[in-house]
């Protein structure tokens, strides 16, 4: 139940009614929109906000769902069921193409089934049948009209019609060049069509020469239009053929209407589910806007939000300023929050979004909060807000409201939802705030959910004290005197009338006087208060600093061992090097000491002192073998199909297509390879510091590029000459840096940037392809590059 009945015009439903409305396609999906209606029924509230969120990723995903043609035929339906009636050819037309949209939205969801399954299940019960379909196309044209082959008669017909045409037209334009040849034609005239007839432009003063029968004249009265006499026979039977071929185009259009009759169920039902598609695409669409998401749902009233906006506020605000989101908890224990603070700090805002986003959730739409949020299901939302004077009733403001607290009293429970804004004002203070502590008292003792917004302290003492009801406070900055729009749950929130007050520069007597009226107890509770909010906000500038300096920490501890893992791969490869270094220089030497050796054997040297020089020589070129960090890689690592794999040494990297014994097939780029399984290395394990050492040899900083670099290069505004300079410095930094994917954004305008860019990617060996952006992120003004 939703009280009182303006209620979506108190919290703003009703603009979100007419975004939604601006999104759909026809008014199939705009009658749904009306149609949409609050409900306290778990499982539809659940089906229709999963049928958002698939929709909504379906849009993520730029899936390519039918989104034209969704027409609304509903008031054909009464023509079609009645005997001998028809439809006329525009309509049929219309009709094909709405039902190819419902076909390919059917297919669509039965080839994605997995993915979609709660929008699949609205296209389970279309039974719209192709046969049908195609029958019916079969005897329309591109055009909508019906053909020839329509029908043996209409065939005839148009034949008969196009001969005697032909034969109207060649006599027409004999006789109208006799009359022009005689001077009674209007410079620049030709024949033309008057009431469905072929006539002749006479100038009027000659009217009388030519035998005919006048259909018309000019503005002017200076032409006339004649029918020649030659020819008012054949206009007469082209005439009763025109007259002919319509009353044959109706029998056929006879024939197709009862055909759409025979299966009107099926078509009424399939129009259903189009209009449903249409709805749901709206609301996906406007989730999209509203960076909305699919919450955690419960049966039972729950609220638990973290990051929530106000819609309205979030889309009226949006590129301009960003919106103090909400975190608001209410649990089973404490479910009622008694809401306090300055004026124009948000209070009003809180409760409205708390009514606003409640309310669109239970009508299956999707909300802007963070996805793990949790939201429940209230049978129940009660709303008291805003200048309630009613002239017919005889009520005054605060009557309405007092009328409303009883209402909220007698019919609200556990399940419901109350919003109170301002509670207790509109009366005298004194007794307005014992009203409002007993009105509240009473929701409480019913463990009543809901939201109230006062200024009275009565009030905020009471939450203090009793459980079911908790303090909160709008938080307000009290050096600069500005609302910070962000709840606080735990404790009440000062007004501080005073210093805003100060601020707007009321006279300092009056201020002192205000003072000495209030009284010392209440000025110092707002003291204590504001005092409280002080030490606060230090704390949290403290915390703040601390977070700063401990994330700095830890993104110098990762420098340093970033720093530390460099220096010891550059140790090992200087390691690397003098082994190999003195690998070369030991076979040298090994060659020259077998030289000995084979001299001294040759002059019959003892065969131990042999064997001892050479196991010496062995040893020693053991010890200075450099690592073989390949070997090492293709020993551990098994290869399989799929892989990334580059030829040992070497740096292309390629696709491992298939695997034969020893022998494999590579692919890289454009040619395959047939190479030795030995000859290949998984790519991801061959040593990524490479290509960074040889780039530092040349005096290039690889990881000052890869901090700066984006992988987005805009030429917008550029001239054609200085493109060429700019692509190559971004395509090397890219090849360099070993990105993958890059995005190129020229715009669309007369696509001469596109085309120099274009013939300037073919002729770089590194670039694998290139392709248009996806239509609905950018389409054919961005282009995308796919590197070797």
């Amino acid at each position: 139940m939703i009280y009182p009945d303006d209620f979506e015009h108190k919290i703003g439903f009703d603009q979100i009614r007419t975004k939604l409305r601006t999104y759909c396609l026809s008014s199939l999906g705009r009658a749904n929109v009306e149609a949409i209606e609050f409900s306290s029924e778990f499982q539809i509230v659940q089906c229709l906000l999963l049928q958002c969120d698939e929709f909504k990723q379906l849009f993520v995903k730029g899936e390519q769902f039918p989104s034209s043609h969704y027409y609304d035929p509903t008031e054909l339906y009464p023509t079609i069921s009645i005997e001998e009636s028809f439809i006329e050819e525009d309509s049929f037309r219309l009709l094909l193409l709405s039902f190819h949209t419902i076909l390919e939205a059917t297919d669509f969801l039965e080839k994605n089934r997995e993915n979609y399954p709660n929008l699949f299940q609205l296209s389970s019960d279309v039974r719209l049948s192709r046969q049908l379909v195609q029958s019916i196309q079969s005897k329309f044209d591109e055009s909508g009209h019906l053909r020839d082959q329509a029908s043996p008669d209409l065939a005839r017909i148009r034949r008969s019609l196009r001969e005697e045409e032909g034969k109207v037209r060649r006599l027409t334009e004999q006789l109208f060049r006799q009359a022009s040849s005689q001077g009674w034609v209007p410079e620049g005239a030709s024949p033309t069509i008057r009431e469905g007839r072929i006539v002749i432009p006479i100038l009027a003063e000659h009217k009388r020469k030519l035998r005919g029968l006048i259909l018309d004249e000019s503005a002017t009265g200076q032409t006339i239009y004649m029918e020649p006499s030659e020819v008012l026979e054949a206009n007469n039977e082209i005439r009763d053929l025109f007259f002919a071929e319509r009353r044959e185009v109706i029998k056929v259009l006879k024939v197709l209407t009862t055909l759409l009759r025979q299966h009107l169920s099926e078509i009424e039902k399939a129009y259903v589910f189009l209009g449903e598609i249409d709805l749901i695409r709206a609301k996906a669409k406007l989730a999209m806007e509203l960076e909305a998401d699919l919450p955690e749902l419960n049966a039972n009233p729950t609220l638990l939000w973290t990051q929530a906006r106000h819609p309205l506020l979030f889309l009226s605000l949006k590129g301009k300023k960003k919106v103090v989101p909400l975190d608001i908890e209410l649990t089973d224990q404490d479910p009622f929050l008694l809401v306090s603070g300055p004026n124009a700090g948000g209070k009003s805002v809180c409760l409205k979004t708390v009514g606003l986003i409640q309310y669109m959730c239970q009508c299956g739409l999707l909300v802007p909060m963070y996805n793990r949020s949790r939201m429940g299901i209230f049978k129940n939302i009660f709303i008291d807000i805003g200048d309630q004077q009613s002239m017919e009733n005889d009520l005054s403001t605060y009557s309405s409201h007092l009328k409303n607290m009883g209402y909220f009293l007698n019919s609200s429970n556990h399940h419901s939802l109350v919003l109170l804004d301002e509670l207790g004002s509109g009366t005298d203070p004194n007794f307005g705030g014992g009203i409002a502590e007993a009105i509240l008292s009473g929701l409480v003792d019913k463990k009543v959910w809901g939201v109230a917004t006062t200024h009275y302290y009565n009030l905020k003492l009471f939450a203090e004290k009793r459980v079911g009801v908790r303090n909160g406070s709008m938080r307000f900055d009290t050096k600069q005197l500005e609302p910070l729009f962000t709840l606080e749950i735990g404790k009440p929130g000062s007004s501080f009338a005073l210093e805003i007050a100060r601020k707007s520069k009321l006279p300092e007597v009056v201020l002192k006087r205000a003072e000495q009226l209030i009284g010392g107890e209440l000025i110092g509770l707002e003291t204590l208060m504001k005092s409280v909010a002080e030490e606060k906000q230090q704390l949290e500038k403290k915390q703040r600093d601390f977070q700063f300096n401990e994330q700095k920490l830890t993104q110098e501890l990762h420098r340093y061992q970033a720093l530390s893992n460099e220096l010891e791969s550059e140790k090992k490869e200087i390691l690397n090097k003098a082994k190999t270094e003195a690998a070369y220089l030991l076979k040298e030497t090994n060659r020259e000491i077998e030289k000995t050796i084979r001299h001294i054997q040759e002059n019959k040297a003892e065969k131990k002192e042999t064997r001892k020089v050479r196991a010496g020589l062995t040893e020693l070129a053991t010890k200075v073998q450099p690592e073989n960090k390949a070997g090492k890689l293709t020993a551990d690592v098994t290869l399989k199909v799929g892989d990334r794999v580059r030829m040992i040494g070497q740096e292309v990297t390629g696709t491992l297509l298939s695997i034969k014994g020893k022998v494999t097939v590579v692919q890289f780029g454009n040619l395959q390879s047939h190479l030795k399984l030995s000859q290949l290395v998984r790519s991801d394990l061959v040593d990524s510091n490479q290509s960074v050492k040889r780039a530092r040899s040349f005096g290039i900083n690889v990881f000052e590029k890869q901090s700066s670099f984006d992988s987005t290069l805009d030429v917008r505004g550029k001239r054609v000459e200085e493109v060429g300079a700019v692509l190559d410095q971004f395509l090397d930094d890219a090849i360099l840096l070993g990105q993958s994917e890059l995005k190129i954004l020229h715009g669309k305008g007369e696509g001469v940037l596109r085309k120099v860019i274009r013939e300037q990617l073919k002729k770089t060996k590194q670039v694998a392809s290139f392709k248009d952006e996806h239509a609905d992120r950018g389409g054919d003004g961005i282009t995308v590059v796919v590197l070797k």
